[in-house]
């Protein structure tokens, strides 16, 4: 009944299977990867035809953890996946990125590619799994996919690279000191295709040094991939491209001269404007059967990418007049917002990051229901690309794969500066507001998010700026690396390369390759013409730093103490109700972990001090000696009982009141006076004795044997 057709290897500390024919055969490609005991289902399928005139490739993954592969229930009221989580979301974007520009050009038929987690052994995260899963499920689909690719994950850990690192090791990188870095990459045989990670201010040498030890550990994986196609793949589709070689020659005799003016044009709208009539131009002078080519778009494209591509690469020169190591104008603003904890404006050419930080107490920690486990994050980042930031006008909802992608990359690239939770027991909220976009938002981003950051007076590391760096690779082999690219020059270029980090080194790295890969002396040269971009950019925001800002009055001050966790209990005591005591007593918030480390917060500062004090006076020992000033609670016939620490009572003997016989205490005392005792010690029941008469009642200075001698 199943033609199953299974490989294995032995791919660092685990073993790689990989198996098709068993398993949903109605899917032009389907194969199980499992790594150790971590399992993903890829399927895979591809329309026959091409939509008519449909001039985009339709590629669609999508990415699926099931709670059961972990042997959990999912959260919520409905008890079952719902939409998308971020992990979900980026692991997506992780397997759309590489696979994408390996399809035939001309290739414009619809493509599904499901990942489904179906077991998780919470040591080998999935979604390298499902890379290798989907990679071998389009290699033996039979779609005109140009693979096979692989993926891994690699950290660094004193001086060593780590292949595919355990899901613990990577969890909460910057609380483990001795592991530097998160990267992954994904490529072919021959070049790598897409590199993403988080890093702990690596050197470029370091971080080459990283992404050359995943393209060699990939090798045996592909070799597997196509040991695995060539017992079980389907033959290949029939699919030729389109000659649309006619068209776009009348295209570029149409219109080439009116489209290169359009784009020597440097300002981002007047170039668009232009680039669109350029386009109506070229229209009027094709004939109808030219205009009703579903490959019209693709030939306008082609004269618009060979116009911008050639001059860059033969004269050095860039449609908005720079050169390709030139970084465009930067103006850095911090402070702009009045009530917000920090906010800072960052503006780079037609670039524009409003990103505001706020402060929260421990309540506002994120709680992230992950399939390895539950986890709280105190560290927030959230863009947003209104359709206004690109002078358009469009639908405005949740935020979409692409927003979710950028606000990851800038939290990766900041978070490796924070401080420590016990040194800044503060939750930190950005929030970046995308208000102009020509390129790179999400570097702008970071740079915003650095200074709005330090704007609230948090206490930051270092300073983090970020750069997008773009590839035009020519047929010839000639390429020209472009620093601070255009948003023109992102969508008709090569490569997308992303490199974040402080003046030490890379903090998050981030590469998407259009073409088959790319050369590591391209990458080398790309990350050094990378570092002198950050570091220029790092020094325009310093003009905008000016020492520490000072703490916003509107953020709530937070107080941490440590207490012995056998005093936990009684601290929140029966059912709650010390700790709302504590609360309603003083005004501030109260939060308190399993380890005993409480977290007192309010913007007022007595209120903290109140709370501390309350909680003090319950969790703190007496200190034998010491003198204390304590109220009478209640007097009896030998002696009375004073308050003097906390809710604790302590007995003042008859004969240590004063230095004198008294007929009952009553003579001198009365319930509710105020006075100054001294903590002889305690009694061999426990009990604590008290003295009056060692102290002055006036001044609360210990008397001193000579003085009663004087006296």
């Amino acid at each position: 009944m199943f033609n199953v057709t299974t490989k294995s290897m032995q791919w660092g500390e685990e073993t790689l299977t990989l198996e098709t024919g068993k398993v949903a055969r109605q899917a032009d490609g389907s194969v199980i990867a499992t790594l150790g005991e971590t399992s993903v289902m890829a399927n895979v399928t591809f329309a026959r035809q091409q939509k008519p005139g449909q001039d985009f490739f339709p590629l669609t993954v999508h990415y699926q953890e099931k709670y059961y592969a972990a042997g959990k229930v999912p959260g919520g009221f409905f008890k079952r996946e719902a939409r998308p989580t971020e992990k979900e979301t980026l692991t997506a974007r992780l397997i759309d990125r590489p696979i994408r520009p390996l399809f035939v050009p001309g290739f414009k038929n619809e493509v599904l590619v499901m990942c489904t987690v179906l077991s998780h052994d919470l040591v080998n995260d999935p979604d390298m799994v499902a890379m290798i899963a989907a990679s071998a499920a389009l290699t033996i689909s039979g779609a005109p996919f140009r693979g096979p690719i692989a993926g891994c994950r690699v950290g660094f850990e004193d001086g060593e690279y780590i292949l595919n690192p355990t899901v613990d090791d990577m969890q909460d990188l910057r609380l483990n000191p001795e592991q530097r870095l998160d990267l992954v990459v994904a490529g072919t045989k021959d070049a790598v295709m897409m590199v993403e990670s988080e890093a702990y201010e690596l050197s470029e040498a370091e971080m080459l040094g990283a992404v050359k030890f995943a393209h060699e550990s990939i090798q045996p994986v592909i070799d597997l991939i196509i040991d695995l196609a060539e017992d079980a793949a389907k033959e290949p589709f029939d699919f030729q491209p389109e000659d649309y070689s006619e068209l776009s020659a009348a295209v570029k005799a149409a219109g080439e001269t009116e489209m290169r003016a359009a784009f020597a044009i440097a300002d981002k709208q007047e170039r668009t404007a232009a680039v669109a009539a350029a386009r109506e131009t070229i229209k009027a002078a094709l004939s109808e059967e030219q205009l009703e080519d579903a490959n019209l778009g693709s030939a306008l494209k082609g004269l618009e990418a060979s116009i911008l591509r050639g001059d860059v690469v033969k004269t050095g020169k860039r449609i908005d007049g720079r050169k390709t190591d030139e970084i465009r104008d930067i103006v850095a603003e911090t402070g702009i917002l009045p009530r917000t904890h920090g906010s800072a404006l960052f503006t780079r050419g037609e670039t524009q990051g409003l990103v505001v930080t706020t402060l929260g107490t421990g309540d506002d920690e994120q709680f992230i229901d992950a399939l390895h486990g539950n986890f709280k994050s105190n560290f927030l980042l959230h863009y947003n690309f209104p359709p206004y930031s690109v002078g358009e006008v469009g639908r405005v909802g949740g935020p979409g794969r692409r927003e979710i992608g950028h606000g990851k990359l800038a939290w990766r690239a900041l978070q490796a500066v924070l401080p420590a939770s016990t040194d800044f027991p503060y939750t930190i909220r950005v929030v970046s507001e995308i208000t102009e976009s020509n390129g790179s938002s999400s570097m702008a981003s970071v740079c915003g998010g650095s200074l709005s950051m330090m704007d609230a007076g948090v206490p930051l590391k270092a300073p983090v700026a970020g750069v997008a760096m773009g590839l035009i690779l020519e047929d010839d082999g000639s390429y020209a690396i472009l620093s601070d690219i255009l948003g023109d020059e992102d969508h008709l270029g090569d490569m997308d390369f992303k490199v974040a980090g402080t003046e030490n080194g890379i903090t998050s790295l981030q590469m998407d390759i259009k073409v088959a890969g790319i050369t590591p002396e391209i990458m080398e040269n790309a990350l050094a013409q990378a570092k002198d971009g950050r570091l220029h950019i790092l020094g325009e925001m310093n003009k905008a730093i000016s020492g520490a800002a000072e703490f916003s009055v509107h953020a709530p001050r937070i107080e941490t103490m440590q207490i012995p966790t056998d005093k936990i209990r009684e601290v929140i005591g029966s059912g709650g109700k010390v700790i709302r005591e504590i609360v309603e007593v003083s005004g501030a918030k109260v939060d308190i972990n399993d380890e005993g480390i409480i977290k007192i917060a309010s913007p007022n500062g007595e209120a903290i001090k109140k709370a501390y004090d309350m909680i003090w006076s319950i969790v703190a020992e007496p200190e034998e000696g010491a003198v204390y000033t304590g109220t009478v609670v209640k007097i009896v016939d030998f002696g009375a009982f004073v308050n003097f620490f906390g809710k604790r009572d302590g007995l003042v003997h008859v004969s240590q009141i004063e230095n004198r016989r008294l007929n009952h205490p009553s003579d001198v005392l009365k319930e509710g006076q105020e006075v100054k005792v001294k903590l002889l010690g305690f009694d061999d029941r426990g009990k604590v004795r008290l003295s009056m008469k060692v102290v002055d009642q006036e001044t609360g200075e210990e008397i001193k044997k000579e003085e009663k001698a004087e006296g």
